[in-house]
């Protein structure tokens, strides 16, 4: 995490648990020549609404005009993490166990980078049980958690 994740990280955690709200990721990101701060929230129940968004957004721009963090002209955005939430935490992936996720790992796990298929369990020792289909057939494949770049819920198409 960068050092101006981690300070926003700082600013807006006690805002969301004013609100009963978690903090899902944070983004600082250049494209083209604007800097967009995005701020991924959402509610233990999986339910974030606009109002919500609107709340944090209000609080949290108060807070960043008052400490002022960044030098950077930038755009402010609170948002849902949508329905392919990405899975950071330890916590994200225990609640993601029986979901249909998508992995990419820094370098070949049973010969492949990538995998789409359930999570069967989760532990910070020994990482994520994955369930995928291989052409007719279902394989069970456990990946550490060092060796995960990218970690999301993900859309079965299959189902």
């Amino acid at each position: 995490m960068s050092n101006i994740t981690s300070k926003i990280e700082e600013l807006v955690v006690p805002i969301l648990q004013e609100l009963n709200l978690e903090l899902v990721d944070i983004e600082y990101v250049k494209e083209g020549r604007d800097w967009f701060l995005r701020i991924y929230i959402d509610t233990p129940t999986g339910r974030i609404d606009i109002e919500q968004c609107a709340q944090v957004s209000e609080k949290l721009s108060e807070k960043l005009d008052e400490v002022d963090p960044i030098t950077d002209n930038y755009f402010l955005e609170v948002s849902s993490p949508g329905a392919e939430r990405p899975l950071k935490k330890d916590a994200d992936f225990i609640a993601a166990v029986g979901k249909f996720v998508f992995i990419k790992t820094y370098e070949p796990v049973k010969g492949a980078k990538e995998f789409e298929g359930t999570i069967l369990s989760y532990s910070a020792e020994e990482g994520v049980l994955i369930e995928v289909r291989v052409k007719t057939r279902r394989i069970k494949i456990q990946i550490e958690k060092e060796k995960i770049a990218l970690a999301r819920l993900a859309i079965d198409f299959s189902a």
